[in-house]
């Protein structure tokens, strides 16, 4: 078959189209960005083609999906509907590939991209998988039986999904702009979870979590004795996270992970209890952990000079509160500065006080104007970064223009946050540095 995917530099919407490739199809694609993103990377690998114009000749049998971020007044979008060519969601299509495998779909309203990778790295380095990871990472072919997926509850797409198995990492209030309340998500999580055909792993520390009926089995999770599975003796120290693992009681073993906080301890609880139910043995389960990488854009540490640089997806406050304590749980000495670019205004304006907590943990917070490709100004009268900068013990307003004001930040770790685009900030960052150091 041959698809054609608009937005196809988006996270979901790469992955998407790397997996249909894999799976024999011919694929292309349209953007309008024409600067080079980190989601590309399988792209180029496939030599799918990305056209940036709206005269390139389509096959009449091509079918279209397209990216959330696209909207349908879009040129492209119109193009294609006057061409009378077949459209489908994103999510449908993702929901007639999940139903080709044997699928474990990783929900959650925070980390479902690393347990979906530490899930993924574990099952490669045994029984094979196929993947799809919201980070511009996938491949899958037909001779592998398990598919892990990224289940995203954004505008409900993970309801296309009927996956054998499940893991809910958490459930909070997010995309109030696509639900309700958080009564909506929750009820929305469970609907997910009751198309599971055998079993949920969830977190069952989180409150909303537990308020779920769960038709399947479900095996709960986390720091709490209630739970079926109980992390003990946490050791939070500078070069890997340290825990024991309790069954119903009974000692399971001793893990440890090159990441930093509680929450990534949390997500690889759920790791190895997957990993466990599909009978992988548990060295395998202890040398993937303790050797993993994470995906693109977490927690990616870089240097120029003396400045420590990380580039983290963090985009909500709980993500951003998490990931800047586990910065100071790995650097406790140095002073830790974050640079953020908030996405959506609607998500600026339903948690500005949440922002504004969880920017405080860093010693100083750097903002840039807001950054959404699917909502306009216009429609959020008064709705701007300065709202949280307002509130902030210490905090400031940034862009490409005066990245200059980092530099008297130059022996700081620089947490770099977004879930847009902010290569071109570390980039601009970087050149300054270099151009310090050249004079």
């Amino acid at each position: 078959m041959k698809y054609y995917c608009i937005g196809i530099k988006g996270t979901g919407m790469s992955t998407l189209a790397q997996i249909l490739f894999d799976l024999g199809n011919d694929v292309i694609g349209y953007d309008d960005a024409r600067d080079y993103k980190f989601t590309e990377k399988g792209l180029e690998e496939r030599e799918i083609l990305i056209y940036y114009d709206h005269e390139h000749p389509l096959d009449k049998d091509t079918i279209v999906t397209y990216s959330v971020a696209v909207p349908e007044d879009h040129p492209e979008m119109k193009r294609v509907k006057e061409l009378g060519l077949k459209i489908k969601k994103y999510s449908e299509i993702m929901g007639d590939v999940v139903g080709m495998f044997k699928s474990i779909g990783v929900s959650g309203t925070h980390g479902k991209t690393t347990t979906s990778t530490m899930i993924k790295t574990i099952l490669e380095n045994s029984i094979g998988c196929n993947y799809f990871i919201g980070a511009g990472d996938g491949k899958a072919s037909l001779e592998k039986e398990y598919f892990v997926v990224e289940s995203d509850e954004f505008n409900r797409h993970f309801l296309d999904y009927h996956p054998m198995y499940a893991i809910i990492t958490n459930i909070e209030a997010e995309h109030l702009e696509c639900y309700k309340d958080i009564d909506d998500i929750r009820e929305s999580f469970e609907k997910f979870a009751n198309q599971t055909s055998r079993l949920v792993i969830c977190n069952g520390d989180n409150e909303e979590v537990r308020k779920i009926n769960f038709l399947p089995k479900a095996i709960y999770y986390g720091f709490g004795f209630n739970n079926d599975v109980v992390i003990r003796n946490l050791k939070l120290e500078t070069d890997a996270s340290r825990f024991d693992i309790e069954i119903k009681g009974e000692f399971y073993g001793s893990f440890e992970i090159p990441l930093f906080g509680k929450h990534m301890v949390q997500n690889a609880t759920a790791a190895i209890i997957m990993a466990k139910e599909l009978g992988i043995e548990k060295d395998i389960i202890y040398n993937s952990l303790k050797n993993f990488e994470n995906a693109e854009r977490r927690f990616a540490i870089s240097k120029v000079g003396n400045t420590t640089i990380i580039d983290d997806y963090a985009h909500h406050p709980t993500e951003i509160k998490s990931t800047l304590e586990a910065v100071r749980q790995k650097y406790p000495n140095k002073r830790i500065v974050v640079v953020f670019k908030p996405n959506t205004y609607s998500r600026t304006r339903d948690f500005k006080d949440d922002f504004i907590t969880a920017l405080n943990v860093a010693d100083k917070a750097y903002l840039t104007e807001i950054d959404s490709n699917r909502e306009y100004a216009i429609d959020y009268p008064g709705v701007t970064s300065k709202m949280i900068v307002e509130g902030l013990r210490d905090g400031d307003m940034i862009s490409e223009e005066t990245i200059s004001k980092l530099g008297e930040e130059l022996d700081s770790v620089i947490c770099f946050m977004s879930c847009a685009s902010i290569s071109h900030l570390i980039d601009s960052f970087k050149i300054y540095v270099n151009s310090l150091e050249d004079n």
